[in-house]
């Protein structure tokens, strides 16, 4: 299945903003950082097509999947 994987913040450092993905069926977000060399701890926030994921979430194709590395503020 194809996917659309997007990066953002400290997450684009050496690797494209935005990219198509081929996965298995069955994948998960977890998958794809693994592929990208992304630790559990850099993927803080995770979507899927605009709502909130956990790493073991199931991917369909032609879903968006969406990366956050922690938010800070104050």
């Amino acid at each position: 299945m194809q996917i659309k994987v997007k990066l953002f913040a400290t997450l684009r450092n050496n690797r494209e903003k935005e990219m198509m993905m081929d996965l298995a069926e069955g994948a998960t977000p977890k998958d794809i950082i693994e592929r990208l060399n992304i630790s559990e701890e850099e993927a803080t926030i995770i979507m899927i097509n605009g709502r909130g994921a956990k790493l073991d979430t199931a991917i369909a194709d032609n879903d968006t999947v969406s990366i956050f590395p922690p938010v800070g503020g104050g």
